[in-house]
C-alpha cells in the first residue's frame, strides 16, 4: 500500500472521529439545556395570574395584617364589596388588582424552607395575602412580605419556599375598606343646572340661570354684587361629588340629619331635582351628608360643605370702599404732590 493511500485513509478516519465528537458535543449541549430548563421550572414557580383567567375571576380575598380582610365578589359584570360591609365596589380599583396579578413573576429563590416565612414576613400573621377564585376554585393564592435590596419577598400557597418577585405594586393592595368602596355620590353636568336652592341658618338662597347668566336672591331680595364665578365654583364642587368617608353606624340624629344644617337642591333641564341634606361637622369642616331617598350617610370635604352653610358674602364680589383708590389713581396723586413740591422749591429760589 502506497504512502499516499495510507495518508488518505488516516485523513478519512480523522474526519470521521471529528464528526463523531461534534455530534456527541451537540447531544451533550441539548441534554444540559433540557436539564437546566427543568431545574429552572421547578425552582421558580409561576406566580402570575394567567391572562385567560382574568375575566373568569369571580371573587377576591385580600388580607392585610394592619387593615384587616376585604372580600370582593363579582355580580353580573360589576364588583361589590361583601365584607366587612356590603356595598358597591370601586370598579377601577378592582381592575387594578386583576391587571397587576398578570404582571407578577418570580425572579429568584431566596429560601427553600418554610421556616424562613416569618423572617421575610410572608407568614399568615404578617403577609398581604391575595386569593383569587374562579367560582369555588382557587385560581391563585399569594403571600407578599418584606421588600428590600433583594426585591419583593413572596410565596405561593402549595409551593414551599420564599421567592423574590417582580411586578408587585404594593399600594394597590394596601387600601382600607373605604378605599375599596365606590365613593361617587353625585355626577351631573353643571351646564344642565338651571336653579340652585340653599336653605341654611342665613335664610333661603335661590340662584337662577337665564341663558348663560346667573342671578341670585336671598329671602326674595336680590343679592347685591353677586359674583357669578362663585356660583360656578359651587357647581364644580358638587357636580362630581365624592365621599371622603362613610357614616356607617351613624343614625340621622348622630349625623345631624334629622334637623339638617342645610338643604341643597339642584334643578336640571331634564330629570328630577337632586336634593341633599347636610348635617353636623364630622371632623374639622367636613360634614355628614345624605341624598334625599338614599339611606347611606356620607362624609363630604370642607370645600363642598362650605357652600351649603355659606353666608351671603361667600357669593359676592368684595365691596369697594369709597376711600380705596386704584393704583393708577394713587400714582397720579403722587405725581401731583411731587409737582407741588418742585414749584415750592422754585418759588423759594426766586
Amino acid at each position: 500500500m502506497s504512502n499516499q493511500i495510507k495518508i488518505g485513509i488516516a485523513a478519512a478516519m480523522l474526519v470521521g472521529m471529528a464528526g463523531a465528537a461534534y455530534q456527541a458535543q451537540q447531544a451533550d449541549k441539548k441534554e444540559n439545556a433540557r436539564l437546566t430548563a427543568g431545574a429552572g421550572s421547578s425552582a421558580l414557580p409561576e406566580f402570575k395570574l394567567a391572562a385567560d383567567d382574568v375575566d373568569k375571576i369571580t371573587k377576591l380575598q385580600i388580607k392585610n395584617a394592619d387593615k384587616g380582610e376585604v372580600i370582593l365578589e363579582k355580580q353580573g359584570d360589576q364588583w361589590r364589596v361583601k365584607q366587612p360591609v356590603d356595598y358597591p365596589a370601586n370598579q377601577q380599583n378592582v381592575k387594578s388588582v386583576l391587571d397587576n396579578l398578570k404582571e407578577i413573576k418570580a425572579k429568584d429563590v431566596i429560601e427553600k424552607s418554610a421556616s424562613a416565612y416569618a423572617d421575610y414576613q410572608v407568614d399568615d400573621a404578617k403577609a398581604v395575602r391575595v386569593t383569587a377564585f374562579k367560582g369555588n376554585d382557587k385560581a391563585i393564592d399569594l403571600f407578599f412580605g418584606k421588600s428590600g435590596g433583594r426585591g419583593q419577598m413572596a410565596r405561593k400557597d402549595g409551593v414551599e419556599g420564599v421567592f423574590a418577585v417582580s411586578g408587585y405594586s404594593s399600594y394597590i393592595y394596601a387600601r382600607d375598606t373605604k378605599g375599596w368602596r365606590e365613593s361617587s355620590i353625585l355626577k351631573f353636568d353643571d351646564a344642565a343646572v338651571t336653579k340652585v336652592e340653599i336653605k341654611n341658618e342665613t335664610g333661603e338662597f335661590v340662584f337662577s340661570k337665564e341663558g348663560e347668566s346667573w342671578s341670585g336672591k336671598l329671602k326674595n331680595d336680590k343679592i347685591e354684587r353677586l359674583d357669578e364665578n362663585k356660583v360656578k365654583d359651587m357647581l364644580r364642587a358638587y357636580k362630581g361629588l365624592m365621599a371622603e368617608d362613610f357614616g356607617d353606624g351613624k343614625s340621622d340624629a348622630d349625623a345631624g340629619l334629622d334637623s339638617p344644617s342645610s338643604t341643597v337642591t339642584f334643578t336640571l333641564k331634564e330629570g328630577n331635582p337632586i336634593k341633599l341634606l347636610v348635617g353636623k361637622p364630622s371632623s374639622g369642616e367636613n360634614r355628614f351628608l345624605r341624598k334625599d331617598g338614599d339611606k347611606q350617610i356620607y362624609v363630604i370635604a370642607a370645600w363642598a360643605s362650605g357652600w351649603a352653610v355659606a353666608k351671603t358674602d361667600k357669593f359676592q364680589k368684595p365691596e369697594e370702599k369709597k376711600d380705596d383708590k386704584k393704583d393708577g389713581d394713587k400714582d397720579d396723586d403722587k405725581k401731583k404732590d411731587d409737582k407741588k413740591d418742585d414749584k415750592k422749591k422754585d418759588d423759594k429760589k426766586k
